[in-house]
């Protein structure tokens, strides 16, 4: 079955940096695209990146362009976000997901258009 395994998280200062890894397996990842989203307390969940299943094409929502990078391991079945600059506002559960649209070679940013979804990794930053 499908699964989705994120790590990396953790309490970091603001200004620091922290890598998040997520970890897939029960399909062909290489295949398709995939995306980070994450969910603040007392918050909705947003969209923070998205990647297509070649790596050629990313997404970013406009709070973290410039300090946030997406980026994917077809090799390794695993989708990574690197995250500078962090901000206190950043901190949330951040997880990953499968776009298992079969064919798509672009990249989404509903959340309603992911299929899978990892448990999540918290991330706090503190000021």
């Amino acid at each position: 079955q499908v699964q989705l395994v994120e790590s990396g998280g953790g309490l970091v200062q603001a200004g620091g940096s922290l890598r998040l890894s997520c970890a897939a397996s029960g399909f062909t990842f290489s295949s398709f695209a995939m995306g980070w989203f994450r969910q603040a307390p007392g918050k909705e969940r947003e969209f923070v990146a998205g990647i297509s299943r070649s790596g050629g094409g990313t997404i970013y929502v406009d709070p973290v362009k410039g300090r946030f990078t997406i980026s994917r391991d077809n090799a390794k079945n695993t989708v990574y976000l690197q995250m500078n600059s962090l901000k206190p506002e950043d901190t949330a559960v951040y997880h990953c997901a499968a776009d298992l649209r079969y064919g798509y070679t672009g990249v989404r940013s509903r959340d309603s258009e992911y299929d899978y979804w990892g448990q999540g990794t918290q991330v706090t930053v503190s000021s």
